[in-house]
């Protein structure tokens, strides 16, 4: 597949995305796709991966945890796994 073939990729929901690579992996485990398809659906695979990947690191970027004051009132918020 091309860069153009997968550009739909890039508005596709982390759930959506999820669902059509869960379908790709279990037509490709199945082994009865030709192979010229075989490797047009890995490819959208690895674009959906990415995806997916992309999505969950903004997701977890936007975690923060409350922080507290000495007396246990919330003071704001902090990244959740400073680096």
């Amino acid at each position: 597949m091309t860069a153009a073939a997968n550009a739909d990729v890039a508005a596709l929901s982390f759930e959506k995305a999820l669902d059509e690579l869960e379908k790709i992996v279990g037509r490709l485990e199945r082994g009865d796709v030709p192979l010229e398809e075989s490797i047009a659906i890995y490819e959208r695979g690895e674009a959906l991966k990415a995806r997916c990947g992309q999505l969950l690191a903004e997701a977890e970027a936007r975690i923060e945890r409350i922080t507290l004051s000495a007396d246990g009132k919330p003071t704001g918020t902090a990244p959740l796994d400073p680096e």
